[in-house]
């Protein structure tokens, strides 16, 4: 459904602040003025409001009542992604401090799972294959595009950089920032980090060197909560608490901002480029997504869905034809961005207050290569779904917390490799299988949240492989309208 013009802004009402933890986005705090107390990353949690339909007994005596809460406002990545506030607003920023979550959980209906797929795609926890390098919470995780780094971002001000070689070496440590880390992004050439932080600033990263370029991008007025860089690594592209979308020119003469967008009435909780760096998407807690011309900066496209609810995170599919959306509904939502219209729906996860995010990758199937999407879950389960059955093809409990982030990559070998990160400050890699065992727990899991080193393997190291985004652009999906 189209929309030609943003919706009129939200009368928000003040509220008791709280200590904001990951992702907290509560309108108490866009309002304040920055204190540097973060937790783990994202938290949405607004107004409660309940509908309920009640049916005669004697025309379906089982149908139970169903209350739907619905979130108003969005809140943004706080320990940069974490924790709501108490006073009831939009989601938390991903780097709001304190580990404990004074909030009591909301009495929210968890989804039915949906069947398993026949479908092969299986995943095992690799041994030594779990780290914990942070204070607090993990708000981002990204490899690199050259397969041979991955980063990851806290709300303790931190961005660590480990090898993908076994055993996962830490490299470096930047520092620098002076608030929790909402999100990372790395440049297509691998040589440079983008971050966004609860600071309000944007800091470029010499990944050699690991020293951060002189100048921060400064210019939002509020908490940095999500980035991205253009194809060409000329651009990037920042959303923030403060409503407003930034293009900013990064090349070595520039480092100003292009072009400021109005975008929303909300947090502006996701943004992504395009593959041709052509149009940029941004979602936000007013449950909007737009799409953007990146050189006139009009709004080519508004994506709404008829529940309107608040929008965690976004971004575009290899092939460019598609737009993923994480929904504070329990759902990820596949959108068809020319038509306007949603397209696939997948659902068995639970996301009602955090902002969580995930990623998309091939798998093998008969000869052929299949898409799949994965995401993490605030009850600790990493699951995957196939593109176009919506079916679940592997899901398993890697964490004890929230899973806020999580990031794929394929090696030389052929293997696939899926990373995870939340909000009990681990990070654990899971290796491409072709069997792999039931277990209640993976190798290194103790406890439910403490870890130990499991016994070695040899594990080839693993790179990016240059054919994953032709075998992305190559899938066609079937984008039938779902039935009602």
């Amino acid at each position: 459904m189209d929309i030609d013009r943003p919706a009129p802004k939200r009368r928000r009402t003040s509220s008791r602040s709280s200590t904001a933890s990951p992702r907290d986005l509560s309108p108490s705090r866009q309002r304040s003025s920055h204190k540097s107390s973060f937790e783990p990353r994202r938290a949405y949690q607004g107004r409660e409001s309940s509908r309920s339909t009640s049916r005669s007994e004697s025309e379906e005596p089982d149908r139970r009542r169903r209350s739907w809460q619905t979130h108003d406002a969005l809140r943004v990545r706080r320990e940069s992604r974490g924790n709501t506030s108490s006073d009831g607003g939009t989601p938390r920023s991903r780097s709001s401090s304190s580990d404990s979550f004074p909030r009591r959980p909301l009495p929210l209906l968890t989804p039915t799972p949906p069947p398993t797929s026949s479908k092969h795609l299986k995943f095992k926890a690799i041994p030594h294959g779990t780290l914990c390098s942070h204070a607090r919470g993990i708000t981002c995780i990204r490899f690199s595009p050259s397969g041979e780094y991955l980063a990851s971002s806290s709300a303790d001000a931190t961005i660590n950089i480990h090898s993908t070689t076994q055993p996962f070496p830490l490299l470096k440590t930047l520092t620098g920032h002076l608030a929790g880390i909402n999100v990372l992004a790395w440049s297509p050439d691998s040589r440079t980090i983008a971050s966004g932080s609860d600071d309000k600033s944007i800091r470029l990263w010499d990944v050699v060197s690991g020293k951060a370029h002189r100048v921060p991008l400064l210019g939002h007025h509020n908490y940095v909560y999500s980035l991205a860089f253009s194809p060409k690594g000329n651009m990037l592209v920042s959303g923030s608490y403060d409503e407003a979308v930034f293009l900013w020119d990064i090349r070595p003469t520039g480092g100003n901002v292009m072009r400021s967008l109005p975008a929303h009435s909300d947090p502006v909780s996701g943004v992504d480029f395009i593959r041709d760096g052509t149009m940029v998407c941004s979602c936000a807690g007013d449950g909007l997504i737009r799409i953007w011309d990146t050189m006139t900066g009009q709004c080519l496209k508004t994506l709404v869905d008829e529940d309107r609810k608040p929008v965690a995170s976004v971004r575009w599919t290899a092939n460019g034809k598609f737009v993923l959306a994480w929904t504070l509904d329990g759902c990820v939502r596949l959108w068809d961005y020319r038509e306007g219209r949603c397209v696939k729906t997948y659902q068995g996860h639970v996301n009602t207050q955090y902002s969580l995010s995930g990623t998309m990758g091939t798998y093998a199937l008969a000869g052929r290569r299949e898409a799949f999407v994965a995401s993490g879950s605030e009850d600790g389960e990493v699951l995957a779904w196939d593109v176009s059955t919506k079916e679940v093809l592997w899901r398993a409990k890697g964490h004890s917390k929230v899973v806020l982030g999580l990031d794929f990559q394929r090696g030389k070998d052929g293997k696939g490799m899926l990373v995870s990160a939340g909000l009990d400050r681990t990070i654990r890699f899971w290796e491409e299988c072709d069997e792999v065992d039931d277990t209640d727990e993976p190798p290194g899991l103790v406890n439910g949240d403490s870890y130990v080193d499991a016994p070695d393997e040899n594990i080839k190291r693993l790179r990016l492989n240059e054919r994953e985004d032709e075998v992305m652009e190559e899938l066609e999906l079937k984008t039938e309208p779902e039935e009602t």
